[in-house]
């Protein structure tokens, strides 16, 4: 953290928690596939306001994967790494796709 109510961004400057929620929200809808566009801004706009800032650093990370692989994590079809795994499973609960 670099000051007062700033975060790290991936690029290294700080970001108020407005704007950082305002970035990932508009990054979950902006994805590469539809489906993920719509399980990740339904999600994200249900969720994100609720995060602490850890689980905010984590959600960031999992935006930076590729879309086929989210998708098939959401679905079930593959599992997921360990350190995404519990994050995958709250939003395919949320997507009803478990």
């Amino acid at each position: 953290m670099s000051g007062a109510g700033l975060y790290e961004t991936p690029g290294g400057e700080g970001e108020s928690r407005e704007n950082r929620l305002k970035r990932l929200s508009m990054r979950s809808m902006r994805r590469g596939i539809k489906e993920m566009d719509i399980i990740l801004k339904n999600w994200a706009d249900a969720s994100l306001e609720d995060l602490d800032e850890e689980m905010l650093t984590l959600y960031d990370r999992l935006l930076s994967e590729n879309d086929q692989d989210l998708y098939q994590w959401v679905t079930g079809q593959v599992a997921a790494p360990d350190a995404f795994a519990a994050l995958i499973e709250v939003i395919a609960t949320h997507a009803g796709a478990r």
